[in-house]
C-alpha cells in the first residue's frame, strides 16, 4: 500500500509538471508532504485522512487555475 501511495505521488508530480505557476508548485509540495506522511504511517485511518487532505490540496490548486487540472488530479486514497 505504501508503494502504491509513493507511485501515485510520483504520478501526481508528473501530471502537474505542465502547470508551473508558483501556486501549483506550492500546492504540489504540500500535497507531496501529506502523501509522504500517509505512506509513513501504519495507521490506516490516519493514512486515509492524510491522503484525503492531499487530494483536497490538489483539487483546490486545480480550481485556482480556472479548472485546468481537477479532472487530471489522481485520487491518492488507498481504498474507498
Amino acid at each position: 500500500m505504501k508503494l502504491r501511495t509513493v507511485a501515485l505521488a510520483a504520478l501526481a508530480t508528473l501530471s502537474l509538471a505542465a502547470c508551473s505557476s508558483q501556486e501549483d508548485k506550492a500546492a504540489e509540495a504540500k500535497a507531496d508532504n501529506l502523501e509522504q506522511q500517509a505512506a509513513d504511517t501504519s495507521n490506516e485511518a490516519q493514512e486515509k485522512a492524510l491522503n484525503a487532505q492531499a487530494d483536497a490540496v490538489e483539487q483546490q490548486a486545480g480550481a485556482a487555475d480556472a479548472g485546468a487540472t481537477p479532472q487530471n488530479t489522481p485520487d491518492t486514497s488507498p481504498s474507498k
